[in-house]
């Protein structure tokens, strides 16, 4: 029986998804007998309330020299980056020559508004190919796995942080406990920690069962969270909700007794406890209805190629490889998969290995059904491929339900 990773509690998984390839491992075909696969299951702890894998893939193996990951392909994740940015300066900069740190800072989308205004900042982050670009665009970027250490080496340096930030990394890191020692050797005292990452909330609700991968290791509730701040001296203050990655949760928090907790804390956790987010009910319902959501997508697929239409994925995205490899999409049903990621071009996606071509394929010649892997975008899409549309185009989506748009 697997343990839980905060409070070694044990639990039992929910739900499991079957053997797994890596989310984000492109590949190429001399690559495919070789690929690694996991058993990609879900359960959920009764002491603590995090929701989790139960086996865990070797962060090496997620995040790396050619990790495929870059923020600031969207320009609506750009738009919300800034207006972060400019929130944090705003409500927490208030001290004279502050110090601003992000916890994998990626390309440099959110701490490039920090630097270009002249505010001290750091960036830690693990891939070496996405941490040269923020370099480049001349952001200060530490190239590791953040830990104790590494807190203890920055402060040395730049002295201690007024802001610490992390955007859709929580819940990449197992050992969390070794984080939050780590931001508090970092934080100075009346300092803010600032992460965002997918609401379990908004998972559930919606059946955004594609969230689930091997890079999330959690899944995080206001509730949860708080049990783990507390375990290390902090407590939460504000939580606000994000509409970005399909539904996220914007979480702040501080040494006890440091701030002033917002009311929006305890009205969340109220709301959290009527939607039953710790029961194990809860979470066998949500498995009926993703294998529900499963079974009518593949039909659905297998029903229009059957017909002679022509189906294009789009977005190579992580949460993909959940949804072709659990639904079972094969190249007979989709042709291949368009994406603007250089990086990705010329692969194929990991597990069924539906091919990756260029963006320009996809306009070059128009398919009659698109399979929109990228729904998290999905505004920012369909009001840009309109001429898809017109030209007789259908979009295939299965986030909040299967159906054709």
């Amino acid at each position: 029986m697997a343990k839980c990773l905060l409070c070694d509690a044990a639990i039992e998984p929910f739900i499991s998804f079957g053997k797994m390839p890596i989310a984000n491992g492109f590949l190429h075909p001399k690559q495919f007998a070789s690929e690694y696969f996991f058993e990609l299951k879900v359960g959920v702890c009764e002491a603590c309330g995090m929701v989790q894998l139960t086996e865990r893939v070797d962060p090496e193996q997620l995040f790396h020299d050619n990790y495929a990951y870059f923020s600031s392909i969207s320009t609506r994740m750009a738009a919300h980056f800034e207006q972060f940015a400019a929130d944090v300066k705003s409500r927490y900069l208030v001290d004279e020559d502050p110090l601003v740190v992000e916890i994998g800072s990626n390309d440099g989308i959110l701490l490039r508004h920090f630097a270009h205004a002249g505010v001290r900042h750091l960036g830690v982050e693990p891939s070496a190919n996405v941490g040269e670009v923020a370099r480049a665009d001349g952001i200060n970027t530490l190239c590791e796995f953040f830990d104790a250490s590494v807190a203890d080496n920055v402060v040395a340096e730049h002295g201690q942080a007024d802001v610490v930030l992390a955007t859709n990394v929580m819940c990449h890191i197992p050992d969390l406990h070794g984080v939050l020692e780590a931001v508090r050797i970092l934080l100075k005292p009346g300092g803010v920690m600032i992460f965002e990452d997918p609401y379990l909330g908004d998972i559930v609700e919606r059946t955004s069962y594609d969230q689930i991968y091997d890079e999330h290791f959690f899944y995080f509730s206001l509730s949860s969270v708080q049990q783990l701040l507390g375990r290390h001296g902090f407590e939460l203050v504000d939580a606000e909700p994000q509409p970005v990655h399909g539904g996220s949760m914007r979480y702040t928090f501080a040494a006890q007794a440091e701030r002033t907790v917002d009311d929006r804390v305890p009205r969340r956790l109220g709301e959290e406890q009527e939607r039953g987010l710790a029961r194990v009910e809860t979470f066998e319902a949500f498995r009926a209805q993703v294998e529900q959501s499963r079974d009518a997508l593949h039909a659905l697929l297998a029903g229009v190629v059957e017909e002679g239409a022509r189906v294009v994925g789009y977005g190579a995205t992580s949460k993909s490889t959940t949804v072709t490899n659990y639904c079972g999409i094969t190249p007979e049903m989709v042709e291949f998969v368009s994406d603007t990621t250089p990086a990705k071009q010329g692969m194929f996606t990991p597990g069924v290995h539906l091919p990756v071509r260029p963006y320009e394929e996809f306009v070059a010649d128009y398919p009659d059904y698109a399979l929109l892997f990228a729904w998290n975008h999905g505004d920012e899409i369909l009001a840009k491929e309109t001429a898809f549309r017109e030209q007789g185009g259908k979009w295939i989506v299965y986030v909040p339900e299967v159906k054709v748009l």
